[in-house]
């Protein structure tokens, strides 16, 4: 059990070396490890697997690179980060150092290797939803018999709690340069269906505790491989 005091140090620890890069980066990591419930619940319910090859795709600065690495549990054979944009790669670089696995790329293309646990936060709605579904292909073939995906995704089908969400995400994306944003969104039904027609048995747990959103994160299990 992780106890609020328990997290509030390992947020420090893991918030500390983003320093490094700027008070940007130091506070944003503070802010999102924080007050994001994700972060905490994977950790919590041990989602992520002892000694796996973790796979991180829209990595960020590697804010999950970070927090695992203050926790020391789980404990990952390999960590591999993959972020479009180069201006969190050279934070996360900077925080983390060279070497720690982050890496600029396109997920939609980047090679992905082998992995037991792949973690993709709050990403996919920015793509169409055909390279969603490519994604979420190259996943399977890049995980262990198995193996685990970590999806979070905005409930579409959850009214008023999504639609604010997808509005908080809009105005970030304006602020940090991307222009106006269209978001591809799908219901909670719909992602299940589209992840059980590549093998994958789902289950659902809502991922906005104190938070005014719709997010659910989907634990995605990889039984057997095709």
């Amino acid at each position: 059990m992780i106890d609020d005091a328990r997290y509030a140090r390992l947020v420090e620890a893991a918030s500390a070396p983003y320093r490094a890069a700027g008070r940007f980066a130091w506070h944003f990591a503070r802010g999102k490890l924080g007050g994001d419930p994700v972060f905490r619940a994977l950790l919590q319910a041990r989602l992520i697997p002892e000694n796996a090859r973790l796979l991180d795709l829209g990595c960020g600065q590697g804010l999950l690179a970070a927090l695992l690495a203050a926790a020391a549990s789980p404990r990952l054979a390999a960590y591999r980060g993959v972020e479009l944009m180069a201006s969190d790669v050279a934070r996360a670089h900077l925080a983390l150092g060279e070497d720690c696995g982050v890496q600029q790329g396109d997920i939609r293309s980047a090679d992905f290797g082998v992995a037991d646990a792949v973690v993709i936060l709050d990403v996919l709605h920015y793509m169409s939803p055909q390279d969603q579904d490519k994604v979420l292909r190259r996943v399977r073939d890049a995980l262990s018999a198995g193996g685990v995906l970590l999806l979070r995704v905005g409930d579409a089908a959850a009214g008023l709690p999504f639609r604010l969400g997808t509005w908080v995400d809009w105005t970030v994306a304006l602020a940090r340069g991307h222009g106006a944003t269209r978001f591809h969104c799908r219901s909670v039904a719909q992602w299940r269906s589209a992840l059980a027609a590549l093998g994958f048995t789902v289950q659902a747990e809502p991922m906005s505790r104190g938070t005014p959103f719709a997010n659910v994160l989907l634990s995605a299990r990889l039984l057997q491989r095709s």
